[in-house]
């Protein structure tokens, strides 16, 4: 007889997603156009739109597949990961051509408060515009698209290591959040640093992990640790989850060339999945104590060299990239081997889909090796330690946002107004989708 689960989500998350939309219709009604196309770019159009389909493919459907391991929790994996990122993807089409254009303009606030010659505060209204330029509505175009959907698989690998343990009004926020911190901090090196260093996949993956991993240690349930009843995968689970490996996998030379738009980076991250790939098997082998393949291990760092060549914008020699995803992939494996398990005795910290692994350690071995590659052609030993400064900056700021702003979101998380599911209804489907065949008559 199956379980008589609560209905939670009568009251969440119905009124949460519907206001949402609400207000995203609202916001692209007023302040969102959608570009007039002309037949003279024809060829620019489908190159671009040939590389939104990639990131389509990566966002949806390789993290879709792959978020469905765990044998209870298919459902809610494939289901939850398309709620988040549709919502997400609205939102941030929105929120970076909003900053972009607070960034390029003047702006000036509507209200001064200035003192007089007596030492009383006085209020002058300026303008009625808040910018000096003329106010135009944010140009919803393919390049748009892409940049958002981007945000949206930052938010899917912060959705990674709270996977299982929150219900979907939960995700949403988090979601929303994630990519608003991601937005930001972007915006903020680039006010700071004056250039685009930051636009790199480390940015996606490294700030996306560890807000997850934050996120996930607020919410620690020490009830269902170390190790849940229902925190397992079978051979069918197993098998769509490998398939979207192999989506992600095909698919991930388009994400790093998107970011850095230099072919010679795609070709280094091809090279760099296929050693990835190689070595995975390997180290997986040897790190079993049964010597044999860990599908886990190979899922995760298979693609740990697609990851750190996504933070380089130095153009590789093509043995140097395959030496990066060789290091890579090594870390990211000894990574499920030992780590998760470490950090959940050390620190109370429970990664459901090791992202610390997959995403933060080959990011920012990647960055590392990125700042390397660039210092040894810089001649000059003062210019080479500003722009060593320059770059280590640039990586604190990132993850001290992460940490700081996933901390946050933890604990909005926590709130009992979400009425999150109960310990032993962890990684489990039935807790939000009907099953007819299991239904109980009375």
């Amino acid at each position: 007889m199956a379980p008589r689960y609560a209905p939670s989500l009568w009251a969440r998350l119905p009124a949460m997603a519907l206001m949402l939309e609400i207000i995203f219709i609202v916001l692209f009604a007023f302040f969102v156009e959608t570009e007039e196309f002309k037949k003279t770019k024809n060829q620019e159009f489908l190159y671009l739109y040939a590389n939104f389909q990639d990131v389509h493919v990566i966002v949806f459907l390789g993290f879709g597949f792959m978020s469905m391991f765990l044998v209870r929790y298919g459902f809610s994996g494939t289901g939850f990961g398309l709620l988040v990122a549709a919502m997400v993807v609205q939102w941030a089409t929105f929120i970076n051509a909003f900053l972009s254009s607070f960034h390029s303009s003047h702006f000036k606030w509507p209200v001064q408060i200035n003192l007089n010659r007596q030492g009383h505060a006085c209020v002058v209204m300026q303008r009625k515009d808040l910018f000096a330029s003329d106010f135009q509505k944010i140009q919803h175009v393919v390049v748009t698209l892409v940049n958002a959907e981007l945000c949206a698989a930052s938010a899917l690998v912060a959705m990674g290591a709270v996977h299982g343990k929150t219900n979907p009004a939960q995700l949403l926020l988090l979601g929303l959040l994630e990519v608003t911190g991601l937005v930001v901090n972007q915006g903020l090196i680039k006010k700071l640093f004056k250039n685009d260093t930051f636009n790199t996949t480390m940015q996606l993956h490294v700030f996306g992990a560890l807000f997850g991993v934050m996120t996930s240690w607020v919410l620690y349930r020490s009830e269902a640790e170390p190790r849940h009843e229902k925190e397992k995968f079978d051979s069918k689970t197993g098998l769509f989850s490998t398939l979207g490996m192999l989506l992600l996998w095909m698919f991930w030379p388009s994400i790093n060339f998107v970011q850095a738009q230099e072919i010679r980076i795609m070709y280094s991250t091809y090279l760099s999945l296929a050693v990835s790939a190689v070595t995975a098997m390997a180290l997986s082998v040897l790190l079993s104590p049964k010597g044999k393949i860990n599908l886990v291990h190979v899922q995760g760092a298979a693609l740990a060299g697609g990851v750190a060549i996504g933070a380089i914008r130095t153009v590789l020699d093509p043995w140097v990239a395959m030496v990066i995803g060789m290091c890579a992939t090594l870390l990211s494996t000894l990574g499920f081997r030992y780590m998760k398990d470490h950090m959940l005795f050390a620190f109370e910290c429970h990664d459901t889909c090791g992202v610390l692994s997959v995403h933060a350690i080959p990011g920012i071995l990647g960055w590392f090796a990125d700042l390397f590659l660039q210092l040894v052609n810089i001649d000059d030993a003062t210019i080479a330690i500003r722009f060593a400064v320059h770059y280590i900056c640039i990586l604190l700021i990132s993850v001290s946002m992460s940490l700081v702003t996933g901390t946050i979101t933890g604990f909005l998380l926590k709130l009992k107004f979400w009425k999150p599911q109960q310990d032993r209804k962890c990684f489990d489907d039935q807790a939000f989708w009907e099953f007819p065949h299991l239904a109980v008559h009375n």
